[in-house]
């Protein structure tokens, strides 16, 4: 199979899926089968086009001409493997942990969440392939569209009024914002093709460009800027796959890939570096690290903190792209999969702690390392890997991105990484401590009705399954790093060298 057709196979394969999930609906058992099966298949797909990319080629195919020099084009390079590889890898690991979640809480509508899920991961893939803002854009919507089912999954007033917020920040900022830099793109330059370099340079002034960076950052909702962010804390009513979905797999990734792809090859690395433009972001995105992070040590529901800890940990990307430089455009980049290791395995956690004994709070999880302790190892991997310590993948992601930042001359912002950092710290170590080195209580937990007695209690094995899964990689990519930046390394070939 030619590389071209493999594009479209790996858009195509979760719409396939999608729909054998809703013929095998009546039958769990097959239905799921199907779900393991597509995102298998997907992720081999997506695979197969590794050794293309590695060997310099970039494919290409354009299925639709909507205007001459405006179509729907799917493009594979660096950035764009490294999200469809995060994206159909993670939906796996995803879906082993949602068989054991969705039926050991004995969630209703199944059938529908399994089919939205399929459709959000191909509309992600959409997303990771798109060889034009175009393409970028209208899969992006649909991604948008395709997740509002799965945070109203209860259809509980709560999650109504959270799913209006999700939906209406996300589109408002992305028709209102996003769409109005594209056509401002448009008008500038003729075209939309993402290209080496950027396609702004010499094509508007420095103060068009400033004004198109902020439009195009705001209308990105899914990075989550302050203060644009409350749609993803509203989202954490929604089922817990459903946030690891959010936070790890999809969306907000979708949105820090955009911000990045936006940077690189819409307006240049070169082109904002040391500008004041490019200053003028990286201090909003570092404001929005720091205040998210300080939000985060004050949430007592372990989902919420989790949310903040995302809306910060976002951030680093954004100042990473703002910052232009080479190191901080690699470390950016591999920020994308090292956070999404290490979140989805702090949320598949708390949703194993849910499913086994209905605690949310950060406040009830005394002694809960004695009985849930590889779950609560897995918290402490991704914990660390979250915070940037080494044997965990995250490490190397905030280390490139603090030598971009001193490339820069900017080391404010190396201030600002530690300062986090430290913060991070600050609002996942207790949790730790409280679930090993606190006892367990004597009593039934007051507000979640839950009796300690007994011995270990983990939760459903599928779920289990995929929180070592997930740990694992979280560990693994800190030795991997290094082919992860090699992958990488011709996005920063533009960086002009000193």
């Amino acid at each position: 199979m030619t590389p071209e057709l493999t594009i479209l196979l790996a858009i195509g394969v979760p719409l396939l899926g999608s729909a054998a999930i809703l013929l095998t609906g009546k039958f769990p058992n097959i239905r799921e089968t199907a779900t393991l099966v597509t995102a298998v298949t997907l992720f081999l797909a997506v695979v197969s086009l590794v050794p293309v990319l590695l060997a310099g080629g970039r494919p290409s195919v354009t299925p639709l001409e909507i205007l001459p020099g405006l179509d729907i084009t799917f493009t594979v390079e660096p950035l764009g493997m490294l999200f469809g590889l995060i994206a159909s890898g993670l939906w796996i690991v995803n879906s082993l942990y949602s068989i054991g979640y969705m039926r050991g809480n004995k969630e209703q509508n199944q059938t529908r969440f399994y089919f939205f899920f399929a459709i959000a991961l191909s509309s992600a893939v959409g997303v990771a392939f798109a060889g034009n803002m175009l393409t970028l854009f209208i899969f992006y919507e649909i991604l948008t569209l395709s997740t509002y089912p799965l945070v109203t999954h209860s259809g509980k007033p709560e999650a109504l009024k959270s799913g209006r917020t999700y939906l209406g920040i996300l589109l408002s900022t992305s028709i209102g914002l996003q769409l109005l830099a594209i056509i401002w793109t448009w008008q500038a330059t003729g075209t939309l093709d993402f290209q080496s370099g950027g396609i702004l340079e010499n094509k508007v002034t420095s103060g068009v460009m400033a004004i198109l960076l902020f439009i195009y950052m705001y209308g990105i909702g899914k990075a989550a800027l302050m203060p644009i962010h409350r749609w993803l804390p509203a989202a954490m009513v929604a089922p817990t796959p459903v946030s690891a979905l959010l936070h790890a797999v999809a969306v907000v990734k979708a949105g820090v890939f955009t911000v990045l792809k936006v940077v690189i090859y819409i307006f240049g690395i070169d082109t904002l570096n040391g500008s004041g433009a490019s200053f003028a972001l990286a201090s909003v995105a570092a404001f929005t690290l720091l205040a998210a992070s300080i939000v985060a040590f004050r949430k007592d529901n372990l989902k919420a903190r989790l949310a903040y800890s995302t809306i910060s940990q976002l951030s680093y990307i954004v100042l990473a792209a703002a910052l232009a430089t080479g190191a901080s455009i690699i470390g950016g980049s591999m920020h994308i999969a090292m956070h999404a290791f290490g979140k989805i395995t702090l949320f598949f956690c708390a949703g194993a702690i849910y499913t086994a004994h209905h605690l949310t709070k950060v406040s009830e999880l005394d002694g809960i390392g004695r009985k849930m302790p590889i779950t609560m190892a897995a918290f402490l991997i991704g914990s660390l890997s979250i915070i940037g310590l080494p044997p965990m993948g995250g490490a190397w992601s905030k280390w490139h991105i603090m030598l971009g930042a001193a490339e820069a001359d900017q080391l404010i912002f190396v201030f600002v990484f530690m300062a986090s950092s430290i913060l991070s710290a600050a609002y996942l170590f207790p949790i730790l401590a409280r679930a090993f080195f606190k006892p367990l209580p004597n009593m039934k937990s007051s507000s979640a009705n839950v009796n300690f007695s007994g011995g270990i209690q983990e939760a459903p094995v599928f779920s289990l399954v995929a929180i070592c899964i997930a740990a694992t990689g979280t560990f693994l990519m800190f030795f991997y790093a290094g082919n992860l930046a090699e992958m990488l390394a011709p996005l920063a070939s533009s960086v002009t060298k000193p």
